[in-house]
């Protein structure tokens, strides 16, 4: 699919049909959310990616009561670093040096700096400043799996403390901050699935400044 084409056919499936996923197109979403911008490259958050249905089950039941968490193929949880610390961020420098063979001390500048504006922010504002990134990596997921010709509901109405249980992400130092659900529309049951997109014009949405 053409890019245009892609977006244009995308939408938030309210109904999925339980077809599973192949899985170069899951790899090919992933990969595209790995590939994503995120601000100095850190990437502070993790996606959880889950395809077993009873586990699905149990976040419907107790999490997220919306139909495409158990209809859908794979759901993916994007968590964001509950805490940024000093050794994440060392090895990010680390991993920059072995990826592009320079000494890790010449980044020392470049950490320095990275430590110094969010080190800096309070509990509160690393959440927000987290939890941003995670939701940039969200939208190249949802771009990935249109182009992918695969449906990915973005969702936020859930209970974040009970997923954070059910999956046990604070023994992993992550907060969950928005799901997404892939799979593909079920097209009779759907009330949107043959509805023309609705988006503001390109007159109202952009001021063009010369």
């Amino acid at each position: 699919m053409e890019l245009l084409e892609a977006m244009n056919w995308r939408y938030a499936a309210k109904k999925m049909n339980g077809q599973k996923i192949p899985a170069e197109k899951v790899d090919t979403i992933l990969e595209a959310i790995r590939l994503s911008a995120s601000s100095a490259g850190l990437q502070p958050y993790n996606v959880i990616v889950i395809d077993n249905h009873e586990l699905k089950g149990k976040i419907h039941e107790l999490a997220c009561p919306q139909p495409q968490i158990v209809e859908g193929s794979h759901l993916l949880v994007f968590a964001h670093w509950a805490n940024v610390e000093a050794a994440q961020v060392d090895a990010y420098m680390q991993l920059i040096a072995d990826t592009r063979n320079v000494p890790v001390e010449s980044l020392r500048p470049f950490a320095d700096s990275i430590k110094g504006n969010i080190l800096s922010k309070t509990p509160e504002e690393q959440a927000i400043w987290a939890s941003r990134q995670a939701y940039i990596g969200l939208g190249s997921a949802l771009i990935a799996a249109a182009t992918e010709h695969v449906d990915a509901t973005p969702m936020e109405g859930f209970n974040a403390a009970a997923l954070d249980k059910i999956l046990d992400l604070p023994a992993k130092g992550l907060r969950s901050v928005a799901l997404v659900a892939l799979g593909y529309r079920d097209a009779e049951k759907d009330f949107l699935a043959k509805a023309t997109k609705v988006r503001r014009s390109r007159k109202d949405l952009f001021i063009e400044l010369a």
